[in-house]
């Protein structure tokens, strides 16, 4: 990562955050929900109790209620937005969904993407977006220097996700107060708008995410204000994208037309053409009209929903854990108030007709299904809302320590998905500390993240490494840089130092450790993806 964002990444601290609680004016008077979109941003503003979602104009000046999420090399330069999406019109080529980049388990801040000739890193490439995006803002009379922004990831993101996220924000001038899952913060969306459907018996609030890229899944405990994410489960490669790229792919085979058969420009307007005939389907739809080459070419509804119905199965299965009886066709709503469809591509029929056929009424579709998010988080961010979130991590997190003078690894469990996430308004999250007799000279962290662990304790599922840690036990390593000492030996002693290590999750899901020598007092801090002392 980035060494000159050290300080800022740092700066995001437990406690309550700036401004919170204070009747007066501060530097950062204006509270705002950015939801950075797979297709779409989407911005709301705090504004006396009101959550309005943010207007910008395309290159026609005709409004909309989000900027695309699109990046295009035109003339050499990044552009952006509305600019990027007429650039590719004009045959700039064009990078979609790059959400779905940030979603790898082995993403780094270098991590590369092509457009046209040319590689830019990721960072490089999503810190230009929200630069443009402050820009955008600006027209709106947003003064960013002014403003504290709450901002999401998907529930399931991995850390590596989470802290380029936060990093690219910070560069491209923004304040971060919090980062939150997604569907949490559509979870205040959904309270602020049908607190009426909770009760003292059901309490219990299931959020279905849908977007573009991604697909994630809540089940919120509410008490009044009071959220409670209860647990959370996602995929990083299901969203409405994928009903895009099954409508194009159909159209293409009832045109005899092979993908590889057409220009960059033209797949590009295929695509566009499939989202928006997707856009404005209704449960009466019976046909779509694409227009491919100068052909009409007619794909009759009940197709595409044949193709797509094994793309909802997926999010119904990853929805299972969260409700009892699922998988047998009954599940269990004794607790639930209501299953509340939010993102963009819930907005497909088939999407609530599949949802009603197994959880019957409670099925409710926000008013706002592309700006439930950013509602969400603009609520979150409102200082003079007395709403409260506590989340929880979506995946494990441990570390593969050295044992027997480096001969072998044995993993340590140390958060869990029970771990709790520090919330916007100042309460701690999860704190743990270890201590022991370091028994090497140096002690090698190899921390991971994993979908849960067995009852044997090792790792299971998918899982992504989260950083490497080399941190010396020996007083005489200290000076040593790091780089270099990762060629050292790692060497058994009869007698090392007493070592602590403190974990804590800050405001943004990132976990942060301490590692101290606490013989002598000597001590190290990273945010886990960046050291920042």
């Amino acid at each position: 990562m980035a060494a000159d964002t050290t300080n800022s990444l740092d700066s995001i601290h437990s406690g309550a955050l700036p401004g919170q609680g204070n009747d007066t004016a501060s530097t950062t008077d204006i509270d705002l929900g950015i939801d950075l979109g797979t297709t779409r941003t989407v911005v709301s503003r705090a504004d006396r109790g009101n959550y309005p979602v943010l207007s910008f104009a395309d290159e026609h000046g005709d409004e909309h209620d989000f900027v695309p999420s699109l990046t295009a090399l035109r003339g050499g330069e990044l552009v952006h937005g509305f600019a990027a999406r007429q650039a590719a019109h004009e045959g700039a080529p064009l990078l979609r969904s790059l959400k779905r980049v940030l979603a790898s388990p082995t993403l780094t801040a270098s991590t590369p993407v092509t457009l046209g000739e040319q590689s830019f890193s990721v960072l490089e490439i999503l810190t230009s977006y929200l630069r443009h995006l402050k820009a955008e803002l600006a027209k709106q009379d947003v003064d960013i220097s002014r403003a504290r922004a709450v901002v999401a990831v998907p529930a399931h993101a991995y850390g590596a996700q989470r802290l380029l996220t936060l990093e690219a924000f910070q560069q491209a001038g923004f304040c971060v107060a919090a980062m939150l899952n997604e569907p949490s913060a559509a979870g205040f969306e959904y309270t602020h708008r049908k607190a009426t459907t909770v009760s003292s018996k059901r309490t219990r609030v299931l959020v279905y995410d849908l977007g573009g890229g991604t697909f994630d899944t809540s089940l919120v405990d509410v008490v009044g204000t009071s959220h409670e994410v209860l647990a959370s489960h996602g995929l990083g490669d299901l969203g409405g994208d994928d009903v895009d790229l099954l409508m194009a792919t159909n159209v293409l085979n009832r045109a005899g037309i092979a993908e590889e058969d057409l220009s960059p420009t033209e797949l590009d307007d295929l695509l566009d053409q499939c989202r928006d005939a997707k856009e404005h389907l209704t449960p009466q739809s019976r046909r779509v009209l694409i227009v491919l080459r100068g052909q009409d070419i007619v794909l009759p509804v009940v197709d595409l929903y044949q193709a797509c119905s094994p793309l909802i199965e997926r999010s119904l299965a990853t929805m299972a854990p969260l409700v009892g009886r699922l998988d047998d066709g009954s599940p269990d709503l004794t607790d639930i108030a209501g299953v509340y469809l939010v993102g963009g591509a819930s907005g497909l029929p088939l999407v609530p007709r599949l949802l009603r056929e197994r959880f019957g009424r409670r099925v409710h579709r926000s008013p706002y299904p592309g700006a439930s998010t950013a509602i969400g988080l603009a609520i979150a961010a409102d200082r003079t809302s007395d709403y409260d979130l506590t989340d929880r991590l979506s995946r494990g997190f441990g570390v593969f320590r050295e044992a027997d003078g480096g001969h072998r690894l044995t993993f340590d469990s140390i958060l869990s998905p029970e771990s709790i996430q520090a919330s916007p308004g100042g309460r701690e999250g999860t704190v743990l500390t270890r201590e022991y007799d370091a028994a090497h000279n140096i002690g090698w962290y190899r921390f991971v993240e994993c979908a849960d662990v067995d009852e044997t304790g090792e790792p299971r599922g998918e899982i992504a490494p989260y950083q490497d840690i080399v941190f010396p036990f020996e007083a005489a390593l200290r000076d040593v840089d790091d780089q270099e000492l990762r060629t050292y030996s790692v060497e058994r002693r009869e007698h090392g130092p007493r070592i602590q290590e403190h974990y804590r999750i800050d405001e943004a899901g990132l976990v942060r450790v301490t590692i101290t020598d606490l013989t002598d007092g000597y001590s190290r801090r990273y945010v886990l993806g960046q050291r920042t002392e």
